[in-house]
């Protein structure tokens, strides 16, 4: 079971002070009454609520860094949520915390096509890049599934990839720079239009930082041009081995698809009941693969994946014959998590990442651990990088199903450690799997980890409770101590 922390009090029976303070602050978005509050108390992670002490919707950058100066004088917690779509309990609120949505700053501020960049405030939506630079045939290239939903600030912290992070890389390979706001309200610019910086990589540091280390309150994305030829394939195998294997001989080949994914018969059954993309019937997995680039470098690379699917016994291949059949399969995919709901009322998305080599036998110790948990699982993944999302179908009203969900999967992720892979490729640990950072992490490696939050937030209120399975009291560590609240990175500009 998951554990945050103990709420303190004292800050709970400040609830309506607190609240008229930051009605000053930002005085058309503080959200303080419970029935309200309820709209905010869990994100996607299954399972799990918690009511806010009190939600704030600032609209801009000056309206965060009061807030984070008014919480730090306080002494109070504080999480960041975008969406709220984050499957690893990133933006699960606290009893005694302030909740900080940033839905409200969804303003594109910027579009440079000389320099290939948008710059944007954090609700952005994912999908709102796109549709903002389309009409130029340039894309913003990392698309997770929740991508209509999901927004940029979020896919920062969380690091996001989706669909085409093979070929093109998750949200740190495509993040130019951030503004970022400190726990003590100061705001600072990390990286930019410009290409490449100096000194300590900070803008690496900051993707994937779960909201711990400060608040993005803008961020500078790289935009690709579409490629001049974009090829779909849809290969059905009468085994999962197979086509598991054919993921392997592609990339060894020298392929590197825009996108390689793998569903299992379970999970294409239930998409097909759901939304019927056209996916072969009566295969035990299917491989959709995209493939782009030049005219003829698209035609011999179709060729040699056509070699390796029928080498491994494809039961069947077949290219989308126009951009409405392409739509419609990939539309299939990203609708995978809903179409669990034709099997079961609750899912656990798991999210561990394996050698590619590791695939087929990864996928049949899952198939062993369904039968033994005697919980339905689904197989749907970004193959080509080998970053497993198995979906765990179970009712959280029958029985012990919530706590045998979470112990499945907690075996996979241990499973992904051990043949060689990490716990998360996209998601982030959260609180979903900050009891198993020991799986992975050494004591020492904890430790430097920790000592980095310290150095950005000695007192441990940036969204306390989540990644680390117990934050030990920050102390001094040469340069990386915190002294009279500021964080002692010289060449970090500040507005």
């Amino acid at each position: 079971m998951i554990d945050l922390p103990i709420p303190d009090e004292k800050v709970l029976a400040r609830r309506q002070e607190i609240a008229n303070a930051l009605l000053r602050i930002v005085p058309d978005g503080v959200v303080a009454d419970r029935a309200t509050l309820t709209a905010y108390d869990s994100d996607a992670l299954n399972g799990y609520r918690q009511i806010p002490l009190v939600c704030v919707l600032p609209r801009n950058a000056q309206q965060v860094s009061a807030v984070l100066s008014f919480a730090a004088r306080e002494n109070i917690r504080i999480v960041p949520r975008g969406a709220g779509t984050s499957l690893s309990g990133g933006a699960l609120p606290l009893a005694d915390g302030i909740l900080l949505s940033l839905t409200r700053m969804n303003n594109i501020l910027d579009i440079d096509y000389e320099n290939r960049c948008v710059v944007v405030q954090p609700g952005v939506t994912n999908a709102g890049v796109t549709r903002a630079v389309e009409a130029r045939g340039f894309y913003y290239a990392p698309d997770p599934s929740s991508q209509i939903a999901c927004t940029i600030g979020g896919n920062v912290a969380e690091n996001s990839g989706g669909i085409h992070c093979l070929k093109y890389g998750l949200t740190t390979h495509n993040l130019m720079g951030v503004e970022l706001v400190l726990i003590n309200g100061e705001r600072v610019r990390i990286g930019g239009k410009h290409a490449g910086d100096c000194g300590l990589d900070i803008l690496g540091v900051i993707a994937g930082s779960e909201g711990l280390l400060g608040v993005v309150t803008e961020a500078t994305l790289r935009i690709l041009p579409r490629a001049p030829v974009t090829r779909t394939f849809l290969i059905a195998f009468a085994d999962t081995e197979s086509a598991a294997r054919a993921v392997g001989e592609i990339i060894a080949d020298g392929i590197v698809p825009a996108a390689l994914e793998f569903m299992d018969r379970r999970c294409v059954d239930a998409v097909e009941a759901f939304c019927a993309p056209g996916y072969p019937p009566g295969a035990e997995a299917i491989l959709i693969i995209e493939l782009d680039g030049m005219e003829v470098e698209a035609e011999d690379v179709c060729r040699r994946v056509s070699a390796i699917a029928a080498r491994n016994h494809a039961i069947s291949s077949r290219e989308c014959a126009s951009a409405e059949e392409r739509t419609r399969v990939w539309s299939g995919r990203k609708a995978a998590f809903a179409a669990m709901g034709r099997l079961q009322p609750d899912m656990l998305c798991m999210d561990g990442t394996i050698p590619r080599r590791a695939l087929p036998f990864v996928l049949g110790e899952i198939a062993a651990m369904s039968e033994r948990y005697g919980l339905g699982c689904c197989n749907v993944f970004h193959a080509g990088d080998g970053n497993l999302h198995p979906l765990i179908v179970f009712d959280v009203m029958k029985d012990d199903e919530l706590e045998r969900a979470e112990a499945f999967g907690a075996e996979i992720l241990k499973l992904c450690v051990k043949v060689g892979g990490v716990l998360t490729g996209e998601h982030g640990v959260g609180v979903e799997k900050k009891a198993l950072m020991g799986e992975m992490f050494s004591p020492t490696d904890l430790g430097q980890q920790e000592r980095l939050k310290c150095a950005f937030d000695a007192r441990g209120l940036l969204n306390p409770g989540k990644v680390f399975p117990i934050l030990h009291a920050c102390v001094e560590q040469g340069h990386m101590h915190v002294r009279n609240g500021r964080i002692p990175f010289a060449n970090l500009p500040r507005m």
